[in-house]
């Protein structure tokens, strides 16, 4: 019922990979996404109440909010209380005949439900296990509550920006942690995919979120920390100087990294201020910038405050200096880039009507990848699902009279079933 009426593509690279996506909010279902978006089948596997980023974002109707369209865009969606034991054996059922189970419920949890590594490689001894937590199982905050804020602060990223901007700690606007742990997963289950093809067993892979933050942050701010003993502090000075932002015009803001010696001279030159070269030798070579970053910032903000946004980025276009205007969120939507390598598909979607996802950006022989399935309405494929897996019709039966299953494929219509509400969530 969820397709969008696309085939995919003949070069999708993933098509015949079984993913079982048992983990819910971002990190988890990002990376079987991605997995999804390259052609492999992924059967996200939810409780009866749902992922609970089914709820999250702008909503027109409870359970359909546009995290969840966005994260589950191209998966089937199974309904199973694995609490109880007949979804325990029904997931096993579906474990053997899988390549990859992605999680993120805490190792000792699965342990208690039977469902751990050692308990799934009985059944399927080729399946990659790849386990998401907040931090590594062999340090002293194993077992700790992990969610993106956390993991942003233990990771310096608050203490970064009161750093550049001389106010107080604040969070990045972004989910940055969840996405940064789900595109690395993602490549971590097909490393792990290519040594089983290659040896001829699985593996469980375990990714924790704090460790996979602290390689990120540390490899720009290490700094003089990456020798022992230290040869200087942490830290990064150009991307903590308060000058690193965008420059200011008459009528909005404009980004540009004069950045090599080139780029200096060709600026002064274009914007017809050589005198400012001249007056400032401290600046004139890139060794010296790099110590003098506010002074750099200052001296090339006097002179562009002067000219619109459309004048500045036509003077560094002619300087050949990189440049790009300062969108905000609506003309990052808009923009005619975007629009021209036709990064959004635009869908109807059987119950939320005419929906925008943001694309699949790679291109496979210089043709993007489609998305063939809309994001799955809870339980929407239990029932077929279930069925390949093999059980018996009366199994099903069982499981949907306890509630273990559901049968979601006919949700009702948009505007007839559940209430409209179109709000925002406070979550995530």
């Amino acid at each position: 019922m969820s397709s969008t009426g696309r085939r995919q593509s003949d070069q999708a690279p993933l098509q015949g990979l079984r993913v079982l996506d048992l983990s819910s909010m971002i990190a988890g279902p990002l990376a079987a996404q991605i997995l999804a978006d390259y052609g492999a089948d992924v059967i996200k596997i939810e409780p009866p109440d749902g992922d609970l980023m089914r709820k999250g974002g702008t909503l027109k109707h409870p359970t359909m909010g546009s995290f969840h369209l966005q994260l589950n865009r191209n998966k089937r969606s199974l309904v199973l209380d694995i609490k109880q034991p007949a979804a325990r054996a029904a997931l096993l059922r579906l474990c053997e005949r899988a390549d990859v189970l992605i999680h993120n419920i805490r190792p000792a949890a699965m342990r208690r439900l039977k469902l751990g590594y050692d308990d799934v490689r009985k059944v399927n001894p080729r399946l990659v296990y790849l386990s998401l937590m907040g931090y590594g199982e062999n340090g002293p905050y194993a077992g700790k509550p992990a969610y993106d804020d956390l993991i942003q602060g233990i990771c310096a990223l608050p203490a970064l920006t009161a750093w550049a901007n001389g106010h107080e700690p604040r969070y990045v606007p972004l989910t940055v942690v969840d996405r940064v742990v789900g595109i690395n997963a993602a490549h971590a289950v097909l490393a792990a995919v290519y040594r089983r093809d290659r040896v001829g067993e699985g593996q469980a892979v375990e990714l924790p979120m704090f460790e996979t933050m602290a390689q990120f942050v540390l490899g720009d701010h290490i700094a003089g920390r990456m020798f022992d003993p230290p040869i200087g502090p942490a830290g990064n000075p150009r991307l903590r100087s308060a000058a690193r932002r965008p420059y200011e015009t008459r009528d909005g803001h404009v980004c540009a990294l004069i950045y090599t010696d080139k780029h200096w001279n060709a600026f002064f030159e274009g914007f017809g201020r050589r005198d400012l070269h001249a007056a400032h030798p401290h600046l004139a070579h890139f060794a010296s910038r790099r110590l003098h970053y506010e002074d750099m910032h200052r001296l090339i903000a006097g002179i562009l405050g002067a000219l619109t946004t459309a004048e500045a980025l036509a003077l560094f276009e002619r300087c050949d200096i990189p440049c790009a205007p300062m969108n905000d969120l609506d003309a990052l939507i808009d923009d005619r880039h975007l629009a021209a390598v036709e990064f959004f598909q635009t869908e109807t979607h059987p119950t939320e009507g005419r929906i925008r996802y943001a694309g699949i950006p790679s291109r496979w022989n210089g043709g993007a990848l489609p998305i063939t399935r809309h994001a799955p309405h809870l339980g929407e494929h239990s029932l077929a699902v279930l069925k390949e897996a093999g059980l018996a019709a009366a199994d099903i039966d069982a499981l949907l009279g306890s509630g273990a299953t559901i049968d979601g494929e006919r949700p009702a219509a948009a505007g007839t079933g559940p209430q409209l509400v179109a709000r925002k969530s406070p979550m995530p």
